[in-house]
């Protein structure tokens, strides 16, 4: 049994994001795992509508009571919205980092970069491997 909960349908990055595809759009969060070693994430910043960046790029940051850490893109397009629900209300991050606490919505540039992120198995052993 996992000890974070790593959701099968999404898509992992080994900096920590996970990225869901909805229709021709993909939403982009922190994982579980990676929100319980932030632990208390007090502050979220994400780039703005209309921003473009490739896979691997900076697009915000999160702070938490113990660090700051930036967040880097699963795959690269160009931000159609952001979670703005996170300004006031950072700490849905740590309740729901695959609901309400997801960051940004972008336009994928290239679906095909999905595919060379980790499956949430993968990615559990990925995480096991760094305790």
């Amino acid at each position: 049994m996992a000890k974070y909960n790593t959701p099968a349908d999404l898509k992992y990055a080994p900096t920590d994001e996970w990225v869901r595809i909805e229709g021709d759009e993909a939403v982009i969060g922190v994982t579980d795992y990676a929100q319980h070693a932030l632990s208390d994430i007090v502050y979220a910043e994400v780039s703005v509508v209309g921003d473009a960046f490739k896979a691997g790029e900076v697009f915000g940051s999160v702070e938490s009571v113990k660090a700051a850490s930036d967040l880097q893109a699963p795959i690269g397009g160009t931000v159609v919205a952001i979670n703005e629900t996170l300004e006031l209300t950072p700490e849905l991050i740590n309740q729901d980092p695959y609901g309400r606490g997801w960051l940004i919505r972008i336009k994928p540039a290239n679906l095909g970069e999905r595919d060379k992120l980790m499956s949430a198995e993968a990615y559990e052993k990925y995480c096991d491997g760094r305790e």
